[in-house]
Parts: C-alpha cells; structure tokens; sequence
C-alpha cells in the first residue's frame, strides 16, 4: 500500500546556509489494511512526514510509494484527485463548516469528485456511516450543537466517505479530554478494521498510540521502531 524509500525533508534557512534538515533517510512499508501510530515530541518532523505521506508535500530526497505509484511521477491534477479519493485525513482541529450541518460537511468532499457514484448512493453511506459512530441522531445539527468529540467523529466520518484507501490522522486527540481521546482511538481501531482502510496516526501521546497499533518513534529526523528500543 505505501512504501518510503530513503525520504528526506529540509528547508532553507537564511540563519544556515546547510538548511534546516527536519526528515533524514526515512525508509518505511506500510501494508494494506495495517496500522501504524508514530510518536514523538512536538517539533519532530511528525506532521511534515504525515503530509509528505498523503501527498500534500513533496519530499526533498528519497521516493514515496502510493499504491505501486511513486508520487514524484504525477502531476498536481493526479496528486489532487489522490488525495480526493485515496486518501482520507484527520486532523487536531476538526475543520467543520459551521453553517453546515453534520450530514453537509460529510458530504463536502464528494463534491470535488468526479466519479460516478450517484448521490442516493453517497447519501446512504454518510448516513450508515453516521450510525455507526453514533451520530444517526445528530446529523441535522451544526458543529456549534456538538461536543469536542463528536465534531471530530464527524471529521473521521468525512474523511472515510469516498471510501479511501489510506486514513491519515494528525494529532486526532490532541484538542480532546481523555475520555474522548479514548473514544476516538476506538472508533479508528474499528473502522481500520471494518473498513479495511489502513491506518497511520501521528500522535505524541503514547498511551494513545499503544492503544492503537504498532508504534513507531520519530526523533531527530529519523524514525524507529520503538520495539527495537
């Protein structure tokens, strides 16, 4: 599914004519269906990685395998629908639109697509989808009516509505208390498992990421599996 061959991130610096190198020799295969947390402090290079992996940057050095795709080879149009239809994303901050109801914003990302699913069709899956995680009952409300970990099981439902292939997740937790951080890492360990999608979560919390799948540690551009600590 996605597979990282000696991937490295810098950026210039007017203080350091060497740059300042954030991501260094990142080798990495993630399989279909798999999930993988990875830890580190703020300011590791977790995010600059995570959006390298969805396609949202582009790496300094090294390849980036999607799907048997290398990334470097497609252009912004292929990049764009990737993204759109690939690859679903979670962020610390839900991103809701606050005019818009629950059942709305879940539906804002097949707006850009141009596949051919009909919109019975995409309307019947946000609401199983709604159901699943417990917001049947809320999906005529706006985000302003919802708590902090329901707006954010609306994000995860909105990412998961194309149906994608790879779900990313940025510091889903970071914004929540601990029983919601607790429900939302058991809702994507059932859907990476229902839904086949796979799974890589970016988190500082450790409890969390143990509470989620095999783990992983960034750390001073290099990353490591923290069994092999």
């Amino acid at each position: 599914m996605l597979k990282l061959i000696k991937v490295a991130k810098s950026y210039e610096s007017p203080a350091d004519s060497a740059g300042l190198t954030v991501l260094k020799d990142i080798t990495l295969e993630v399989g279909e269906g798999e999930s993988l947390v990875i830890v580190g402090p703020s300011g590791s290079g977790k995010s600059t990685l995570l959006n390298i992996i969805g396609a949202l940057d582009r790496p300094t050095a090294g390849q980036v395998l999607f799907d048997g795709r290398d990334l470097a080879d497609l252009d912004e149009a292929e990049l764009a629908r990737i993204r759109n239809r690939e690859i679903g994303f979670v962020f610390q901050l839900h991103h809701l639109l606050p005019q818009c109801t629950v059942f709305e914003n879940v539906l804002v990302p097949t707006l850009a697509s141009k596949e051919s699913r009909s919109r019975k069709d995409l309307q019947q899956r946000a609401g199983d989808l709604l159901e699943r995680v417990g917001l049947k009952d809320w999906q005529h409300h706006r985000p302003g009516e919802l708590s902090g970990g329901q707006r954010q099981r609306v994000a995860v439902v909105r990412a998961l509505i194309n149906g994608p292939k790879l779900l990313l997740a940025d510091e889903p937790t970071g914004s929540l208390d601990e029983q919601a951080s607790q429900n939302i890492a058991k809702l994507l360990t059932e859907l990476n498992r229902r839904e086949g999608v796979t799974l890589i979560v970016v988190t500082h919390s450790l409890t969390l990421a143990e509470s989620i799948g095999h783990v992983m540690e960034l750390s001073a551009g290099l990353l490591k599996d923290r069994s092999q600590r």
